[in-house]
Protein backbone atom coordinates (compact mmCIF):
# COMPACT_ATOMS: atom_id res chain seq x y z
CA UNK A 1 0.00 0.00 0.00
CA UNK A 2 2.61 2.38 1.23
CA UNK A 3 4.36 2.35 -2.59
CA UNK A 4 1.16 2.99 -4.59
CA UNK A 5 0.91 5.56 -2.25
CA UNK A 6 4.40 6.60 -3.38
CA UNK A 7 3.93 6.15 -6.95
CA UNK A 8 0.43 7.74 -7.21
CA UNK A 9 2.14 10.86 -5.04
CA UNK A 10 4.82 10.77 -7.40
CA UNK A 11 2.67 11.17 -10.65
CA UNK A 12 0.49 13.93 -9.08
CA UNK A 13 3.81 16.20 -8.59
CA UNK A 14 4.64 15.47 -12.02
CA UNK A 15 1.68 16.81 -13.32
CA UNK A 16 1.44 19.27 -11.52
CA UNK A 17 4.62 20.53 -12.44
CA UNK A 18 3.65 19.84 -16.23
CA UNK A 19 0.46 22.44 -15.52
CA UNK A 20 3.18 25.47 -14.45
CA UNK A 21 6.26 24.31 -17.23
CA UNK A 22 8.52 27.52 -18.42
CA UNK A 23 10.59 28.55 -21.46
CA UNK A 24 7.38 28.40 -23.92
CA UNK A 25 7.31 24.89 -24.09
CA UNK A 26 4.10 22.88 -24.86
CA UNK A 27 2.05 21.58 -22.07
CA UNK A 28 1.32 19.00 -23.66
CA UNK A 29 5.16 17.37 -23.47
CA UNK A 30 5.78 14.61 -21.40
CA UNK A 31 9.65 14.67 -20.86
CA UNK A 32 9.60 15.15 -17.38
CA UNK A 33 8.08 11.85 -16.91
CA UNK A 34 11.38 10.72 -18.67
CA UNK A 35 13.77 9.71 -15.50
CA UNK A 36 10.29 9.11 -13.21
CA UNK A 37 11.32 5.37 -11.90
CA UNK A 38 7.57 4.82 -11.80
CA UNK A 39 7.01 5.64 -15.26
CA UNK A 40 9.92 3.69 -16.75
CA UNK A 41 8.61 0.83 -14.79
CA UNK A 42 5.07 1.20 -16.26
CA UNK A 43 7.04 0.52 -19.90
CA UNK A 44 8.34 -2.79 -19.97
CA UNK A 45 11.32 -3.62 -22.58
CA UNK A 46 9.29 -4.31 -25.51
CA UNK A 47 8.96 -7.92 -26.91
CA UNK A 48 10.88 -8.45 -30.59
CA UNK A 49 8.13 -9.11 -32.98
CA UNK A 50 8.29 -10.59 -36.55
CA UNK A 51 8.35 -8.12 -38.81
CA UNK A 52 8.46 -8.16 -42.40
CA UNK A 53 8.56 -4.27 -43.97
CA UNK A 54 5.92 -3.17 -46.92
CA UNK A 55 7.11 0.31 -46.92
CA UNK A 56 10.17 2.38 -47.21
CA UNK A 57 11.68 4.91 -45.83
CA UNK A 58 11.98 8.60 -46.66
CA UNK A 59 13.61 11.72 -45.95
CA UNK A 60 12.41 15.36 -46.46
CA UNK A 61 13.30 19.38 -45.41
CA UNK A 62 12.60 20.63 -42.27
CA UNK A 63 12.56 24.54 -41.67
CA UNK A 64 15.68 23.82 -39.02
CA UNK A 65 17.74 23.50 -42.35
CA UNK A 66 17.97 19.61 -41.50
CA UNK A 67 16.10 16.69 -42.70
CA UNK A 68 13.19 14.73 -41.04
CA UNK A 69 12.53 10.61 -41.57
CA UNK A 70 9.12 8.68 -42.16
CA UNK A 71 8.38 5.07 -42.54
CA UNK A 72 6.17 5.80 -45.71
CA UNK A 73 3.13 3.15 -47.24
CA UNK A 74 1.86 5.00 -50.29
CA UNK A 75 -1.50 3.11 -52.35
CA UNK A 76 -1.53 2.19 -55.99
CA UNK A 77 -3.91 4.66 -56.62
CA UNK A 78 -2.85 8.23 -56.38
CA UNK A 79 -4.77 10.39 -53.32
CA UNK A 80 -4.50 13.26 -51.25
CA UNK A 81 -5.80 11.91 -47.72
CA UNK A 82 -2.84 11.29 -44.99
CA UNK A 83 -2.03 9.75 -41.86
CA UNK A 84 0.40 11.06 -39.74
CA UNK A 85 1.65 7.74 -37.54
CA UNK A 86 3.37 9.04 -33.98
CA UNK A 87 5.79 6.70 -31.69
CA UNK A 88 5.54 5.82 -28.61
CA UNK A 89 8.29 7.36 -26.42
CA UNK A 90 10.64 4.11 -27.73
CA UNK A 91 10.88 5.60 -31.23
CA UNK A 92 10.15 4.50 -34.77
CA UNK A 93 10.73 0.74 -33.99
CA UNK A 94 9.16 -1.94 -35.81
CA UNK A 95 5.91 -2.06 -33.80
CA UNK A 96 5.06 1.23 -34.87
CA UNK A 97 5.67 0.57 -38.63
CA UNK A 98 3.75 -2.71 -38.45
CA UNK A 99 0.94 -0.60 -36.26
CA UNK A 100 1.66 2.18 -39.77
CA UNK A 101 0.75 -1.10 -41.77
CA UNK A 102 -2.10 -1.88 -39.93
CA UNK A 103 -3.84 1.43 -40.38
CA UNK A 104 -2.64 1.25 -44.11
CA UNK A 105 -4.63 -1.77 -44.85
CA UNK A 106 -7.40 -0.89 -43.10
CA UNK A 107 -8.31 2.73 -44.41
CA UNK A 108 -7.83 1.76 -47.95
CA UNK A 109 -6.65 4.84 -50.47
CA UNK A 110 -5.01 6.85 -47.97
CA UNK A 111 -0.85 7.29 -47.81
CA UNK A 112 0.53 6.56 -44.36
CA UNK A 113 3.67 8.89 -43.06
CA UNK A 114 5.34 7.19 -39.73
CA UNK A 115 7.35 10.21 -38.25
CA UNK A 116 10.59 9.59 -36.76
CA UNK A 117 10.53 12.12 -34.11
CA UNK A 118 14.04 10.85 -32.41
CA UNK A 119 16.07 11.33 -35.72
CA UNK A 120 16.78 7.84 -36.26
CA UNK A 121 17.32 6.63 -32.80
CA UNK A 122 15.43 3.69 -31.29
CA UNK A 123 15.66 2.71 -27.43
CA UNK A 124 15.12 -0.85 -26.17
CA UNK A 125 15.53 -0.08 -22.91
CA UNK A 126 13.53 1.73 -20.22
CA UNK A 127 16.54 3.71 -19.60
CA UNK A 128 17.04 4.86 -23.46
CA UNK A 129 13.87 5.72 -23.69
CA UNK A 130 13.82 8.17 -21.41
CA UNK A 131 16.69 9.58 -22.47
CA UNK A 132 15.59 9.93 -25.84
CA UNK A 133 12.23 11.13 -24.79
CA UNK A 134 13.91 13.67 -22.64
CA UNK A 135 15.99 15.14 -25.12
CA UNK A 136 13.50 15.14 -27.38
CA UNK A 137 13.00 18.97 -27.64
CA UNK A 138 9.73 21.13 -28.58
CA UNK A 139 11.48 22.88 -31.49
CA UNK A 140 12.63 20.09 -33.29
CA UNK A 141 9.40 18.06 -32.69
CA UNK A 142 7.58 20.84 -33.90
CA UNK A 143 10.14 21.06 -37.27
CA UNK A 144 9.77 17.59 -38.37
CA UNK A 145 6.06 18.03 -38.27
CA UNK A 146 6.02 21.32 -40.30
CA UNK A 147 8.58 19.39 -42.73
CA UNK A 148 6.26 16.59 -43.15
CA UNK A 149 2.86 19.22 -43.96
CA UNK A 150 5.30 20.54 -46.58
CA UNK A 151 5.79 17.69 -47.62
CA UNK A 152 2.71 16.50 -48.37
CA UNK A 153 1.74 19.57 -49.76
CA UNK A 154 -0.86 22.56 -48.78
CA UNK A 155 -4.17 20.75 -50.59
CA UNK A 156 -3.15 17.59 -48.54
CA UNK A 157 -6.22 16.37 -45.94
CA UNK A 158 -4.55 15.06 -42.85
CA UNK A 159 -4.89 12.67 -39.82
CA UNK A 160 -3.24 11.98 -36.93
CA UNK A 161 -2.86 8.82 -34.60
CA UNK A 162 -0.26 8.48 -31.87
CA UNK A 163 0.54 6.80 -28.71
CA UNK A 164 2.14 8.01 -25.17
CA UNK A 165 4.93 10.52 -26.11
CA UNK A 166 3.42 10.06 -29.96
CA UNK A 167 -0.48 10.38 -28.68
CA UNK A 168 0.59 14.18 -27.17
CA UNK A 169 2.11 14.84 -30.33
CA UNK A 170 -0.82 13.53 -32.40
CA UNK A 171 -2.81 16.73 -31.10
CA UNK A 172 0.21 18.98 -31.40
CA UNK A 173 0.36 17.69 -35.24
CA UNK A 174 -3.19 18.23 -36.07
CA UNK A 175 -2.69 21.83 -34.14
CA UNK A 176 0.13 22.64 -36.48
CA UNK A 177 -1.78 20.94 -39.70
CA UNK A 178 -4.64 23.57 -38.98
CA UNK A 179 -7.32 23.42 -41.85
CA UNK A 180 -5.37 20.59 -43.21
CA UNK A 181 -6.37 18.60 -40.57
CA UNK A 182 -9.52 16.59 -40.42
CA UNK A 183 -8.93 13.95 -37.84
CA UNK A 184 -6.96 13.37 -34.30
CA UNK A 185 -6.66 10.32 -32.43
CA UNK A 186 -4.88 10.37 -29.54
CA UNK A 187 -3.72 7.13 -26.87
CA UNK A 188 -3.20 7.99 -23.44
CA UNK A 189 -1.13 11.08 -24.48
CA UNK A 190 -0.14 14.29 -22.45
CA UNK A 191 -3.03 16.94 -24.38
CA UNK A 192 -2.41 20.88 -24.35
CA UNK A 193 -3.90 22.10 -21.07
CA UNK A 194 -4.70 25.55 -22.12
CA UNK A 195 -6.92 27.68 -24.12
CA UNK A 196 -4.37 29.99 -25.88
CA UNK A 197 -2.60 26.35 -27.38
CA UNK A 198 -5.93 24.63 -28.04
CA UNK A 199 -7.20 27.64 -29.93
CA UNK A 200 -5.48 26.47 -33.77
CA UNK A 201 -6.71 23.50 -33.77
CA UNK A 202 -9.35 22.68 -36.22
CA UNK A 203 -9.69 18.34 -36.07
CA UNK A 204 -12.13 17.03 -34.40
CA UNK A 205 -9.97 14.76 -31.69
CA UNK A 206 -10.91 11.15 -30.06
CA UNK A 207 -8.80 10.47 -26.45
CA UNK A 208 -8.79 7.28 -25.83
CA UNK A 209 -7.44 6.73 -22.11
CA UNK A 210 -6.43 4.41 -19.53
CA UNK A 211 -8.71 4.45 -16.18
CA UNK A 212 -5.22 2.60 -14.43
CA UNK A 213 -3.24 5.44 -15.30
CA UNK A 214 -1.18 7.19 -12.94
CA UNK A 215 0.58 10.08 -15.01
CA UNK A 216 -1.90 10.32 -17.90
CA UNK A 217 -5.05 10.07 -15.75
CA UNK A 218 -8.53 10.16 -15.43
CA UNK A 219 -8.31 13.86 -14.20
CA UNK A 220 -6.17 14.98 -16.70
CA UNK A 221 -8.45 13.44 -19.77
CA UNK A 222 -11.36 15.32 -17.97
CA UNK A 223 -9.74 18.52 -17.61
CA UNK A 224 -8.81 18.44 -21.38
CA UNK A 225 -12.22 17.38 -22.44
CA UNK A 226 -13.67 20.43 -20.59
CA UNK A 227 -11.06 22.32 -21.80
CA UNK A 228 -12.03 21.33 -25.26
CA UNK A 229 -15.89 21.79 -25.11
CA UNK A 230 -15.59 25.37 -23.20
CA UNK A 231 -13.61 26.42 -26.06
CA UNK A 232 -15.66 25.04 -29.30
CA UNK A 233 -13.85 21.95 -29.87
CA UNK A 234 -15.20 18.84 -31.66
CA UNK A 235 -13.92 15.93 -29.03
CA UNK A 236 -14.93 12.96 -28.52
CA UNK A 237 -13.26 11.03 -24.84
CA UNK A 238 -13.14 7.23 -24.12
CA UNK A 239 -11.52 5.85 -21.34
CA UNK A 240 -10.65 1.90 -20.78
CA UNK A 241 -10.41 -0.10 -17.76
CA UNK A 242 -6.73 -0.69 -18.43
CA UNK A 243 -3.11 0.56 -17.64
CA UNK A 244 -1.41 2.55 -19.49
CA UNK A 245 0.45 1.60 -22.84
CA UNK A 246 -2.29 -1.37 -22.71
CA UNK A 247 -2.65 -1.37 -26.50
CA UNK A 248 1.04 -1.95 -27.43
CA UNK A 249 1.35 -5.52 -28.68
CA UNK A 250 4.81 -5.70 -27.86
CA UNK A 251 4.34 -5.07 -24.24
CA UNK A 252 3.74 -7.65 -22.09
CA UNK A 253 1.02 -5.90 -20.24
CA UNK A 254 -0.78 -5.33 -23.66
CA UNK A 255 -4.26 -5.42 -22.64
CA UNK A 256 -5.63 -7.20 -25.44
CA UNK A 257 -9.38 -6.91 -25.06
CA UNK A 258 -9.12 -2.96 -24.77
CA UNK A 259 -6.71 -2.67 -27.37
CA UNK A 260 -9.67 -4.18 -29.71
CA UNK A 261 -12.46 -1.73 -28.11
CA UNK A 262 -9.69 1.00 -28.74
CA UNK A 263 -8.78 0.32 -31.72
CA UNK A 264 -12.15 -0.66 -33.71
CA UNK A 265 -13.28 2.95 -31.96
CA UNK A 266 -10.18 4.85 -33.84
CA UNK A 267 -10.47 3.22 -37.22
CA UNK A 268 -14.74 4.26 -37.29
CA UNK A 269 -13.01 7.66 -36.47
CA UNK A 270 -10.10 7.96 -39.22
CA UNK A 271 -12.96 6.60 -41.53
CA UNK A 272 -15.73 8.91 -40.69
CA UNK A 273 -13.62 12.17 -41.30
CA UNK A 274 -10.98 11.27 -43.81
CA UNK A 275 -13.61 9.89 -46.69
Amino acid sequence: MAKKTLILLSAFLILAACGNKQGGEQSGDMSEFAENSSFQAAHENPEDIVFQPKGTMIQFDTPDGKKGNAYTLTPENKTNTYLFVIQEWWGLNDHIRQEAERLFDSLGNVTVLALDMYDGKVATTQEEAGKYMQAASQVRGEAIVKGALTYVGKDAQIATIGWCFGGGWSLQASILAGDQAKACVMYYGMPVQNAKELAPLKAPVLGIFAKQDGWITPEVAKKFEDLAKATGKNVEIHQFDAAHAFANPSNPDYNEEATKGANTLALAFLKAHLQ
